[in-house]
């Protein structure tokens, strides 16, 4: 394969999409050939980079004979570089074509094992086998680039509330929720977990720091296979000192809308393209008992609790384009960092989103006595928890929290099926790589 001055190549590179949109004549492009297509004398490729796609076309006896020649035997998938001259064309996509003064195939692609085209007939799993090549589709980058946004937004939207970022710890040498299985693993001889929540770490920074956000990945070995649950998924997590419980449902509600709202604004053409029409949700809150009786009424079973499955759709049927924040949960149904409140109920709550869990969160234990009692309660060893519990000693303020599942958002943003199509490299019960 012929080489390029990349150096030199990143100073006169031009995008497609800005030679769509712009006046420029000479220009010289890089990408992948989307499609080939003869016709005669006529020779055109289809070529893409990561801001659109423009057409080549090569006229026998008009460009160099070599050129003709090379564009003939260009695969779908390579990568070319283009120099040449823009002109209008009526008939092109774009409305506009490069002639070319000069092609060079920078890398060769050998025969596709998937289809890669606009509508690939593929199954999802053979794509995910060759996810690296699924990922040259449009409706695939569009896909990703809205989970880019979202990730974008978030961290926004934080700073803008005054919260700072921080990075967790992944190795553990305890659940730090309880009931949740974990992946062992060998930490020089000593037995210890991959993190299934930075549930800890974030509540004892938030009594020093008071707001705090991360994203964070999570490791979950629950057998489960479902479209909606990951054995490896990434959470947005915020912890804020001196709130309860509606406080942070209400940051949870203005940085999901802000989040939809800035999706809207900067994936106009990822949206139009997966045929997405976006609104900003509204919100409802109601107690557990509340959406007990309205399940009732309903004839949908709940558990004593926990919310069903039928029971969370149901409620994205009753409440379209809603938040809907059940709190005063069972304080059986929550883990032992969850404050109680009153006999059975505690400070904990859920939020549905589309008619499925984005979050859960609720105010925290701060009170070292009554956290050791929750933790007795849930059968979990006092000493596993010992720092845990000491953080809390010395002037530890109430504080609450909550995450929210990315790859779950994005999914129901998009109203997407499976969670494995908004995940780049899936981990489940089957898979381990790419």
């Amino acid at each position: 394969m012929e080489q390029i001055d990349l150096v030199k190549l990143n100073k006169n590179r031009d995008y497609i999409g800005d030679v769509l949109e712009g006046k420029k004549k000479s220009v010289e492009v890089v990408g992948w050939v989307h499609k080939t297509r003869a016709l005669g004398k006529i020779r055109f490729l289809l070529l893409k980079d990561i801001s659109g796609l423009i057409q080549i076309t090569g006229v026998k006896d008009k460009i160099e004979e070599n050129l003709f020649s090379l564009m003939s035997s260009i695969s779908n998938e390579s990568v070319i570089y283009v120099k040449g001259n823009v002109v209008d064309s009526k008939q092109a996509p774009g409305g506009k074509e490069i002639i070319p003064e000069e092609i060079v195939e920078l890398a060769h692609a050998d025969e596709l094992p998937i289809d890669v085209s606009d509508f690939s007939k593929t199954e999802l799993p053979k794509r995910l086998d060759y996810r690296f090549l699924d990922l040259h589709r449009e409706r695939v980058q569009a896909i990703f680039k809205i989970e880019s946004t979202i990730m974008q937004a978030f961290r926004e939207f934080m700073i803008k509330e005054g919260a700072y970022e921080f990075v967790f710890p992944s190795i553990i040498n305890s659940s730090s929720e309880g009931g949740t299985e974990l992946f062992k693993a060998d930490y020089f001889g000593k037995k210890v977990f991959l993190s299934q929540s930075c549930q800890l770490y974030k509540q004892m920074l938030a009594c020093s720091m008071e707001k705090v956000f991360t994203i964070f990945t999570v490791w979950r070995a629950e057998k489960h296979n479902t479209v909606r649950h990951l054995n490896e998924a990434r959470q947005l997590d915020f912890e804020m000192a001196f709130a309860d419980e509606f406080v942070v449902m209400d940051v949870l509600a203005r940085v999901v809308k802000f989040i939809v709202e800035k999706v809207s604004q900067i994936n106009k053409k990822e949206l139009e393209l997966l045929d997405i029409k976006l609104k900003v949700p509204s919100v409802k809150y109601f107690t557990f008992k509340e959406i007990s009786d309205i399940m009732k009424k309903h004839k949908i079973h709940m558990g004593k609790d926990d919310l069903s499955t039928e029971a969370e759709k149901k409620l994205g049927e009753l409440f379209p384009e809603t938040i809907v924040f059940v709190h005063d949960w069972p304080i059986s149904g929550k883990p032992f960092y969850i404050m109680p409140k009153g006999k059975d109920s505690s400070a904990g709550f859920d939020a549905i989103y589309k008619g499925m869990e984005i979050s859960s969160g609720g105010q925290r234990v701060h009170i070292p006595e009554l956290l050791e009692s929750r933790l007795k309660i849930k059968g979990l060893n006092l000493k596993d928890f010992k720092s845990y519990i000491d953080s809390f000693r010395y002037g530890a303020p109430p504080h609450s929290g909550w995450g929210i599942g990315l790859e779950r958002l994005t999914m129901l943003i998009l109203g997407v099926p499976n969670i494995r199509e908004v995940t780049l490299f899936p981990r489940d019960r089957e898979r381990l790589s790419p």
